[in-house]
């Protein structure tokens, strides 16, 4: 009976398994956190970037008479500047009367993918 090995307790391990567990958990938060935070920001550029056509477009239906050919003109006559890096417009003049079907979407980069 002498020689029998009683297991050694390990109370350093016991002391920082909560604190460990906690820290991870609140990490593992404030990355989820984070993450939501910039989507939620991209989708709202989107729509910044959709209304300032629109904006753009009335103003000149209003001034001209007709809504703009293309975005080339929004540009040209209007001030109108869009970060072509970052977005894709698409505008589609359906007739001068007619207000032009504008939409948004993100240009993908070879970084993004990897």
């Amino acid at each position: 009976m002498a020689f029998i090995r009683k297991k050694k307790k390990h109370p350093l391990l016991r002391e920082l398994a909560l604190p460990l567990i906690s820290f991870s958990a609140i990490a593992a938060l404030v990355i989820y956190g984070v993450s939501a935070m910039g989507n939620r920001t991209d989708s709202e550029m989107y729509t910044m970037v959709e209304q300032s056509v629109t904006r753009a477009a009335v103003q000149c239906y209003a001034l001209e008479g007709e809504y703009p050919p293309d975005l080339d003109y929004l540009k040209e006559n209007y001030g109108l500047n869009i970060d072509e890096s970052k977005y894709l417009v698409h505008y589609q003049n359906m007739g001068g009367n007619l207000l032009p079907q504008i939409r948004v979407f993100a240009v993908g980069t070879a970084e993004d993918s990897e």
